[in-house]
């Protein structure tokens, strides 16, 4: 889509909105003076300033026909000393113009309305920590068109995380460590993970890592910081054999202060990674919650998406960590999937359900660029579909008993939809709130890491090297920016 600017430029804004709305196009910036205005598939988006009035004003031209709408805000509410606040709201002003304008060409709205970016839940539960009721947070979603069904999901993981932000005390810190290797790749994933022949690389992997885990523990017991939550995920970090993850779990605890009763995360992941020795080094080393993660339980899917178990090894697997006695236990599923259904999925939820674990996590498929399905064009469940398969998860999960308490969105989701985790009561997993809702700083070590050190509303970020080969070849002046770390 081409985008004409005028008496702005808020890309990045008007961007998120528009791969919400038109999820296949991707931003154009013509030179006016070669492709002036006027061309179908165009939007221009000009924002005026009065002296009593500031006017965003969106014209879409789409498919021969043209569509224009204007909204508007007081002047004075865009304060010249409060730059923050100016920005927002020109912003907010401008996305919903060019909202107002796609819904009247599109004739329907998303679900998320005009809510753009990863996080939904930090607009209800600013609004309450500013004093508002929960009937006016969700008002405000409501300004937003979201959905009444987003707006309940949204208020509801708005209250957990407000619950978890008065439970945090000023010196904790939550602590992520990052296991980049997996047995193969997953046809969705684009997360930074290697497999096959890159797992060679995982003995001099350990060895880099120690030496951050060290410096960094260093800096943090300096600081008077306590860990809160641990979260080891990847990749599959049972890709480990069991004495390395052994030595991981003890230098963390060496390393760093983790009180009595942290809550202590690792990702099992992949069904066809997990062994008795494995799990009982996750229990002996202070592990108490972990994840076996079927995606789906059925065969043909499974094989689609080049997994290389079965549902019956998830079955397997998740007897023999609730016999090994490793906690509680998170199961992910995908909505989306390529050759499943409705059905199929709901069969899956149903199944997974009575399996009764304390976690539930409902992912929607996001393809990304490094995902080799997006690459191979591979045909996959309408968005009409997804919806289906999302609404009978809603409905399930709750009538089983399980509540949402976090959520985050993607780019190039199915349907626009979210990925929402559900729990049992008294089992929210307090990492993935502080993490997606930045109530504090999270430490992350190894490659792909990114530290966000929180202090008030501003975030510093330290970014790890990527891949596994970088991190190690840089692993001397990770180890340094880590023991020099400024809390």
């Amino acid at each position: 889509m081409n985008l004409y600017f005028t008496g702005h430029q808020e890309k990045y804004a008007v961007e998120q909105t528009m791969l919400t709305l038109f999820p296949q196009e991707r931003p154009v910036y013509p030179d006016p003076a070669v492709t002036p205005p006027g061309g179908d598939n165009a939007l221009e988006l000009q924002f005026t300033r009065r002296p009593s009035w500031c006017t965003a004003r969106a014209v879409l031209r789409r498919e021969g026909k043209v569509y224009t709408r204007m909204c508007r805000v007081k002047t004075a509410a865009l304060p010249a000393d409060d730059p923050v606040v100016a920005t927002r709201l020109t912003r907010r002003t401008l996305q919903r113009a060019f909202y107002l304008a796609a819904i009247d060409c599109l004739g329907k709205e998303p679900p998320w309305g005009m809510l753009s970016g990863v996080r939904p839940v930090k607009l209800p539960t600013r609004a309450m920590e500013e004093g508002g009721t929960p009937r006016q947070a969700e008002a405000m979603l409501k300004h937003y068109h979201v959905s009444p069904v987003r707006r309940q999901l949204a208020m509801d993981c708005a209250q957990a995380s407000l619950a978890v932000k008065r439970s945090l005390q000023p010196e904790e810190i939550s602590l992520y460590v990052g296991i980049p290797f997996c047995p193969t790749r997953c046809a969705y994933c684009s997360f930074i993970s290697a497999s096959g022949s890159a797992n060679r690389l995982i003995p001099a992997y350990l060895d880099a890592l120690f030496g951050e885990i060290d410096a960094a523990g260093e800096a943090a017991r300096r600081a008077g910081k306590t860990v809160r939550t641990v979260y080891i995920g990847g990749g599959t970090p049972t890709t480990l054999a069991p004495d390395q993850l052994k030595a991981l779990l003890d230098r963390l605890h060496t390393a760093f202060d983790l009180a009595p009763g942290t809550e202590f995360t690792v990702e099992a992941g992949r069904p066809d990674t997990i062994t008795r020795e494995k799990l009982e080094a996750i229990r002996d080393g202070g592990g108490n919650r972990i994840s076996v993660n079927p995606q789906t339980m059925s065969d043909l899917v499974l094989e689609t998406i080049g997994r290389s178990h079965r549902a019956e090894d998830i079955r397997q697997a998740y007897a023999l960590a609730r016999e090994v006695g490793v906690g509680a236990i998170n199961m992910d599923l995908i909505a989306g999937l390529p050759a499943d259904t409705p059905a199929g999925f709901a069969a899956t939820l149903d199944e997974v359900i009575g399996m009764d674990p304390e976690n539930i996590t409902v992912h929607t498929l996001a393809l990304k660029k490094g995902a080799r399905l997006r690459q191979e064009n591979v045909t996959l469940p309408s968005g009409a579909d997804v919806a289906h398969m999302l609404d009978f998860a809603w409905s399930a999960l709750r009538a089983a008993g399980y509540r949402p308490y976090y959520l985050y969105r993607q780019k190039f989701m199915s349907g626009s939809f979210e990925n929402v985790g559900w729990c049992k009561p008294g089992w929210a997993n307090a990492y993935n709130i502080c993490m997606m809702e930045e109530l504090h700083t999270v430490l992350s070590l190894g490659a792909g890491g990114v530290t966000k050190a929180i202090g008030g509303r501003t975030v510093r970020r330290l970014a790890n090297p990527k891949y596994p080969q970088e991190y190690l070849q840089n692993a001397a002046a990770i180890q340094a920016e880590k023991s020099s770390w400024t809390w």
